[in-house]
């Protein structure tokens, strides 16, 4: 157990968590053709793009409240559209591309001077894995507790450094979410339908990014949750041998983040600042492209995961969890839907005894499970058919200010 919420003060502070978001997405012309024009944002510390010149990634800010992110998210894409209508283009809605000819329409992205050497990482990715895979949009979700709880929790622990306190914290937390990320795709999949273009026929994954079809390596990396050190060697190791280029070819559920640049120095030297669950597609039935509600299932889901017992998460575990993610992406997987039922109400007995304010947040999972509720299944009710017609009227109706399908 990381925390003990019968102590009132630590059940107190754990009710506030700190959330980011990076959510990316894919320019189009207003034919829904990939667009071959610059990167508008150049400099701008809340838009970037990601491996592809044609990508849009929008990084927020850091808040306690989900619907402060989500407001920041809106204001940002007007920003995007603002610049965007100058050029007769569109945000695609979708975590799966439009339709497109051949990998030409897919320029890696254009790093100039000091960032030169991104735009060479991105040319050796789209060698390694094809440039087809950087089409496809996510959403990667930042979380971490404050500071004050993990100060009761170090207070109450006996531990005598609480950097290792923390860091252990993180490390064992990083575990359990990763071991439960199949939840996490199952209740926030949302992209069952796909243009011929991609090769992967509609309706059979619920979320093909995060199916076997999704950004993956080309192993299974087993890592070592032991320590920091441990963890950082783990991966080193993949490095070293030349499975990976750098840290950031770990294509993984969960990721250990540090405070500033990502890498193994930096998490070394700064220690584990915060998890990021990589596994959410962009919901296209919001224009954000993500709800409050699942952002606030997250934590609640944390915080399940932080009240279960240490657990040894070997390479069968490990091997085991990958897999699940990929079944859980598969549409209509009638044992994973079983297990999801039977983790939920796990969770919400705990919420019930714990925070029983957050039970809208559980019982709004809950309602996913009822047959043709899931997000994947109204996106495959809406989408199916005309998905490049469809898909071009959604985009101008979220440009034009709408908040939602």
């Amino acid at each position: 157990m990381l925390l003990c919420f019968n102590n009132s003060y630590i059940n107190r502070l754990a009710q506030t968590a700190e959330f980011g978001i990076e959510r990316e997405s894919l320019r189009v012309t207003s034919d829904g053709k990939l667009a071959q024009t610059k990167h508008p944002f150049v400099g701008d510390p809340h838009i970037d793009r990601d491996f592809c010149e044609n990508q849009v990634e929008i990084i927020g800010d850091v808040f306690n409240d989900p619907a402060d992110l989500i407001c920041q998210l809106g204001g940002l894409l007007n920003e995007i559209d603002v610049e965007l209508v100058k050029n007769n283009e569109l945000l695609w809605a979708f975590s799966n591309p439009p339709k497109f000819d051949s990998e030409d329409e897919i320029p890696v992205a254009r790093f100039h001077g000091a960032q030169r050497g991104k735009s060479e990482y991105r040319y050796y990715l789209a060698e390694k894995y094809g440039k087809t895979k950087m089409l496809f949009s996510g959403i990667h979700l930042n979380i971490s507790f404050t500071e004050s709880l993990l100060q009761a929790a170090f207070q109450e622990s006996g531990a005598e450094i609480y950097t290792a306190f923390k860091n252990d914290f993180y490390l064992r937390l990083a575990k359990r979410l990763t071991q439960y990320a199949w939840l996490a795709v199952y209740l926030t999949a949302a992209s069952p339908v796909a243009d011929a273009s991609l090769g992967i026929k509609s309706n059979v994954y619920s979320s093909i990014r995060c199916s076997e079809h999704g950004y993956w390596n080309r192993f299974t990396p087993i890592l070592d949750y032991s320590s920091l050190k441990k963890y950082i060697r783990s991966i080193a190791r993949y490095i070293v041998n030349g499975d990976l280029k750098a840290a950031s070819e770990l294509y993984y559920p969960v990721r250990v983040k540090p405070r500033g640049v990502n890498s193994l120095e930096t998490l070394l030297h700064n220690g584990v600042n915060h998890l990021e669950l990589r596994v959410l597609d962009v919901n296209p039935l919001t224009r954000t492209g993500i709800f409050s509600e699942d952002i606030r299932f997250i934590h609640l889901l944390l915080l399940w995961l932080s009240s279960l017992p240490e657990f040894d998460f070997d390479e069968e575990k490990q091997i085991q969890s990958i897999a699940d993610v990929k079944a859980a992406a598969v549409f209509g997987n009638a044992e994973i839907k079983r297990r999801a039922k039977e983790t939920l109400e796990e969770i919400k007995r705990f919420t019930r005894q714990y925070f029983p304010h957050f039970l809208p947040v559980i019982n709004y999972q809950l309602n996913k499970l009822t047959d043709g509720n899931s997000y994947a299944e109204i996106v495959s009710r809406k989408f199916t058919d005309g998905y490049m017609k469809k898909g071009i009227a959604l985009a101008r109706r979220y440009q034009g200010g709408e908040r939602s399908v």
